[in-house]
């Protein structure tokens, strides 16, 4: 048996692995529709926090005894009317009927009390839970050295599931919804013992027929989720698409291009794709429940007859008749079936997703590497390295020998798709090699702590991440500390972003964001330097190796020139790498490297590969052609 029970929904591969890319998943056997992962709910909310189950828990007997008592002591209050209005409200039957009409009062009120303390209960839990789930998935996805697995659409679809991303069921509503239906269902058998006191013959049968009519209802409930589940990729897309037209980068070309209508169009081709299996679930589904409506209206129907023959012949009292006829209604949720238990169902096939993502989306043991190594630039070998993507057909890199001289600078150049980025991801051990192997100092790559190694590596993408935080920590990254202040000043002013953060109203303290108040935004160069700067600091931090992929595309071309002026003092004793398809760029590198289909086919100073007249040459004299116009 699995841990999640034996009831399954769909099935999977026990353990799937990229060894190439860092990191390994663990998969649960089966989704199942056990109990045990409505205990697992529970365990959650046990864990994030025991005073909330505690709660929980005397909502739950709330919520199952509370009506049945309510009802029962209006039931007694209408008996006891009669008899209090013929002998008088001073009577012993009137005093009979003061005493019912408080105990009515206190438990309806408690009973009203309980839908306001039930929502603030729920939304206690709801933020408890959602933090600590949201934390362990974000730990979990940080976890793999590499990024493969953020690639791997079968890890963001349990993401997107885990996080509650394709529906308003939320996975930390799970627990307290787990928790009312509980006490639905208690209360719905406390209503059936309270009608056995009548008959005990009458309770059997509400429950037999509840209890079998549960159990098919519930089958469809669960296979409709499966077939949800099986729609996650179309409906992730659906959701993208829609949420293209709310966000800003994506609104500009949105308008410019009028894509409105494309948007909406694809937005609900792939909707009604990836719901058109549940839907028409939904229609089988109506008609089962029209079909096991008749055994649940025969037993109403008799259970009612024998009331009213009852009530008929004399052989029950008004007390009792008064308790019964209400009590009928609650013993439905004995077995009935409610919105709850689709959204529940929802809502719990999530928890083996979280599971599977904290508990197994890990680095590799074989992959951490051993001890650390002093943080001295080294020089850096890549040695016949080939690469391939696990669903690509075809070698990004193949059989690649480079050196990487100690405190060296080289330029990258090649067309696009030759592979440039690919060597970067492999240089910062965001993958690994598929043949051939890195060295650092004549160890092996994987032989080194792959954290440590990743915090020598400095890069500067192309596609810099820009972060709606302050100035200070977008550069360094530290957002408990302040960083190093005479680190972050040599970084700016290396970066030539001093004008940056004289030019912003709380300087380094400045969020560089126009969406929060006193924030500010940067013009594309203007982030290009505080991105430079990061990687600066990094350098400054212990960083040997500097990686800039494309590192003046946002400069102008004087700024860019002030730039490469200074480049060699910069990088001053660090191994740098510059990919850039500007000439004027990578010139000034001390060796020049021409990536051409997963190979280097030209390596060299810049005299030397115009002298070679080879492919270098003839790009930079293409690119000088349209200044010499």
């Amino acid at each position: 048996m699995s841990l999640y029970g034996t009831a399954e929904l769909e099935s999977s591969p026990v353990t799937a692995a990229d060894p190439l890319s860092g990191w390994e998943i663990v998969r649960r056997p089966r989704l199942s529709a056990g109990r045990s992962r409505r205990l697992r709910a529970l365990r959650l909310l046990a864990e994030a926090s025991p005073a909330l189950m505690a709660a929980a828990v005397v909502f739950v007997l709330g919520e199952s005894l509370l009506p049945v008592i309510t009802l029962v002591a209006i039931g007694h209050v209408t008996g006891d009317i009669p008899a209090a209005v013929t002998h008088g409200l001073g009577s012993p039957d009137g005093h009979r009927l003061d005493a019912a009409l408080v105990v009515a009062g206190v438990t309806y009120a408690l009973y009203l009390v309980r839908g306001p303390a039930e929502d603030m209960l729920s939304t206690a839990v709801r933020a408890r839970l959602t933090a600590l789930m949201q934390r362990r998935l974000v730990r979990a996805v940080s976890a793999p050295i590499g990024i493969g697995h953020l690639e791997d659409p079968d890890v963001l679809d349990r993401l997107a599931r885990a996080r509650g991303d394709l529906s308003n069921d939320q996975p930390a509503d799970a627990p307290m919804t787990v928790l009312g239906m509980l006490g639905d269902r208690l209360s719905g058998l406390f209503a059936c013992l309270v009608i056995g006191t009548f008959h005990w013959w009458l309770a059997v049968i509400l429950l037999m027929v509840w209890l079998g009519v549960r159990k098919p209802l519930r089958a469809l409930a669960l296979a409709r989720v499966s077939m949800y589940r099986r729609g996650t990729q179309t409906l992730r897309r659906s959701w993208y698409l829609l949420a293209l037209a709310a966000r800003a980068p994506s609104a500009k070309e949105v308008r410019t291009f009028g894509l409105a209508d494309w948007l909406v169009d694809g937005y609900t081709t792939a909707y009604e794709s990836a719901m058109a299996e549940s839907w028409a679930q939904q229609r089988v589904l109506s008609r089962r429940v029209l079909a096991l409506c008749l055994p649940v209206l025969a037993a109403y129907v008799l259970v009612g007859a024998s009331l009213g023959w009852s009530a008929y012949h004399g052989t029950i009292d008004l007390r009792t008749l008064a308790i019964m006829l209400p009590m009928l209604p609650a013993t439905m949720n004995v077995g009935s079936i409610s919105l709850d238990d689709y959204r529940v169902e929802g809502m719990l096939t999530a928890l083996p997703d979280l599971d599977s993502l904290t508990e197994g989306l890990r680095a590799p043991a074989a992959l951490t590497g051993g001890a650390a190594g002093p943080a001295v630039a080294r020089d850096v070998r890549l040695e016949r390295v080939g690469f391939r993507y696990p669903e690509g057909d075809r070698d990004v890199l193949s059989d690649l020998d480079l050196d990487l001289s100690a405190g060296t600078s080289l330029g990258l150049v090649g067309v696009n798709g030759a592979g440039k980025t690919t060597l970067v991801s492999l240089l910062a051990r965001l993958r690994d090699p598929t043949r051939g192997r890195i060295t650092v100092g004549g160890v092996g790559l994987t032989d080194l702590p792959a954290r440590d190694w990743q915090r020598r590596v400095a890069v500067v993408y192309q596609d810099f991440t820009k972060l709606p935080l302050t100035a200070r920590e977008n550069i360094t990254m530290d957002l408990d500390g302040g960083g190093d202040p005479a680190a972050i000043e040599r970084a700016v002013h290396r970066a030539g972003a001093d004008e940056v953060i004289d030019g912003l109203p709380g300087g380094l303290d400045t969020i560089l964001s126009p969406q929060y108040t006193g924030g500010q935004d940067l013009s594309g160069g203007q982030w290009q330097r505080i991105a430079l700067a990061r990687a600066l600091y990094a350098v400054e931090r212990g960083a040997t190796v500097l990686v800039l992929d494309e590192p003046t595309a946002h400069l102008d071309v004087r700024a860019e020139a002030a730039f490469y002026d200074r480049f060699l003092r910069i990088t001053a004793g660090v191994t740098s790498v510059i990919i850039s398809h500007r000439f004027s760029t990578v010139r000034r590198a001390d060796r020049i490297a021409v990536l051409d289909d997963g190979a280097i086919t030209e390596l060299g100073s810049h005299d030397e590969l115009v002298a070679a007249a080879g492919t270098y040459a003839s790009m930079f004299d293409q690119q000088a052609a349209r200044f010499r116009r």
